[in-house]
């Protein structure tokens, strides 16, 4: 049977709007744009939140609690090892809960993902120290971290997409961009409270204790988020447009196949934003901590401002993108990146206010480019492969892009000098192009 979905004033299809008989027993009729944006920016939200915490702790608390055998240096690095795992464990999370899904439901699936969250999270709050448990300590970690990895990607719910859907077509890059909100808020919050917890405790009783705080918060907004997301998604209207659109788990082998090369230029095309994403987030922290006598404390709250101009960049990302349009706001930015990688040696070298620049400046350009990042060209996949074919794509974005940044842009500026975060970051800016080229190229073909 083949369903006719017209345009509802609301932006939703115009079945949406459910008969009495239809209604779900929460009493929702229909399901607005608004009330989607507001699972999406919760539930991102509250993963970030997790996702800036260890970021932080991994700059900050591991290499002294878990590599106190080791050089401060080389103490970070290996943190950073570990923090790439999660970007590593993520689409195999996404792949095995996509198939819990299928088996036993949407709502199953996504609290089963959460509440592996949220135990890896508190998990880390109460691990031992190297001292108390020596290597063993540092196996846990990891095993945490590949578990918060796999919850991560197991914790796809389809709204972003349902929301790109959904959304009226000369509004689209609007509420594209509204999910991205939350990466400045997690940010946000979590540099807020560690720059808390440094300034109101001693360094002995920050490292003893103080560092553990965060991730006890964390765990706590991972269950308010857990109830918020399922009282959208569990709805019957939100079942139903599920459906409706096809947004379905589809055979990640058949996808690969099928797909293989959508996925990489999804994957690519976003490269430039998640490069730029950890170089003005968790690396420049790691630098100051190293080779700066500046305080972290303070410095957290110029990276808060960072953040609080980032958040402003997605929005006004969203207006740009609906008047150019998303992939020529991709492009141009990744232009912009490019440009800035030049001055990225100059400004990290150059003092607190040359630090200052590169860090406001950075997430700006972050929030411009981010807030159109995710999905940028999903719609090269056909109905039935979007909803795996997005979290694939992302996953793969975070791994390529993001997940080893820290530890590449570290360990090359430490034994090379500070001119290799650029060619990191230019080369990002490249794949970007090159990527929105080839896809732009494959259209016209076709």
């Amino acid at each position: 049977m083949t369903i006719s979905i017209h345009p509802h004033p609301t932006g939703l299809p115009a079945s949406s709007a459910s008969s009495p008989s239809q209604r779900n027993t929460h009493g929702d009729s229909s399901i607005s744009p608004g009330e989607i944006s507001i699972g999406v920016i919760i539930g991102r939200a509250s993963e970030y939140f997790d996702f800036f915490v260890y970021g932080i702790a991994s700059v900050l608390v591991f290499p002294a609690v878990f590599f106190p055998f080791e050089e401060r240096l080389e103490g970070t690095l290996y943190a950073f090892v570990i923090f790439a795992f999660a970007f590593l464990a993520r689409p195999f999370g996404t792949v095995a809960f996509m198939a819990l899904q299928k088996r036993f439901g949407r709502e199953t699936k996504l609290s089963a993902a959460l509440l592996l969250l949220g135990l890896s999270t508190a998990g880390i709050a109460f691990l031992p120290t190297y001292a108390h448990a020596g290597a063993v300590a540092i196996v846990l970690l990891s095993v945490f971290r590949i578990g918060q990895g796999a919850a991560l990607g197991g914790a796809w719910d389809g709204l972003p997409s349902l929301l790109a859907l959904n959304a009226p077509e000369n509004r689209r890059g609007w509420y594209a961009m509204l999910g991205q909100l939350g990466a400045p808020v997690g940010f946000i919050l979590a540099a807020g409270l560690f720059s808390f917890l440094l300034s109101h405790t001693s360094p002995d009783d920050f490292l003893d204790w103080g560092w553990r705080y965060p991730f006890y918060v964390a765990f706590a907004i991972n269950v308010v988020a857990l109830f918020a997301r399922l009282r959208l998604v569990s709805t019957n209207e939100y079942a139903r447009l599920l459906d409706e659109r096809e947004l379905e788990p589809t055979n990640a082998v058949e996808m690969a196949r099928s797909q293989g090369r959508n996925l990489i230029i999804g994957a690519l095309a976003a490269l430039a934003s998640y490069a730029l994403f950890h170089l003005v987030t968790v690396f420049p922290l790691s630098w100051i901590s190293l080779y700066s006598e500046r305080s972290i404390s303070a410095f957290l709250l110029v990276q808060i401002a960072g953040a609080v101009l980032a958040a402003g960049g997605i929005v006004m990302s969203g207006l740009v993108a609906d008047h150019f349009g998303r992939r020529r706001t991709l492009g141009s930015l990744a232009v912009l990146i490019a440009i800035f990688s030049g001055f990225a040696p100059t400004l990290l070298d150059g003092g607190v206010s040359g630090q200052d620049i590169f860090i406001l400046l950075g997430f700006m350009l972050l929030g411009l480019s981010y807030g159109q990042a995710a999905g940028a060209v999903t719609a090269n996949f056909p109905s039935r492969y979007r909803y795996t074919g997005a979290a694939l794509t992302s996953d793969l974005a975070w791994l390529v892009g993001a997940g080893f940044a820290p530890l590449v842009a570290l360990g090359l500026s430490a034994h090379f000098g500070l001119e290799y975060v650029s060619v990191y970051l230019l080369s990002g800016a490249a794949c970007t192009l090159a990527a929105l080229s080839v896809n732009r190229a494959l259209e016209i073909k076709d």
